[in-house]
């Protein structure tokens, strides 16, 4: 997985009941892209270290 600033992770629910969580990237801490990202939720702005899993994805920035 590689990612640039402002490009979108996505999230998907894995179990029943989860929801998918969207987030713009603000930080990308390796020079080729590589996790982890420093991530602000789009649901409640708040910001956090992320080590995407394998639900994630991401969208690039246009």
């Amino acid at each position: 997985m590689k990612a640039r600033r402002g490009d979108r992770l996505v999230l998907e629910g894995t179990h029943v009941g989860d929801h998918r969580r969207v987030g713009v990237i603000t930080e990308v801490r390796h020079a080729d892209g590589t996790p982890p990202y420093v991530v602000r939720w789009l649901d409640d702005d708040h910001e956090a270290l992320v080590f995407p899993g394998p639900d994630a994805r991401v969208e690039e920035s246009a």
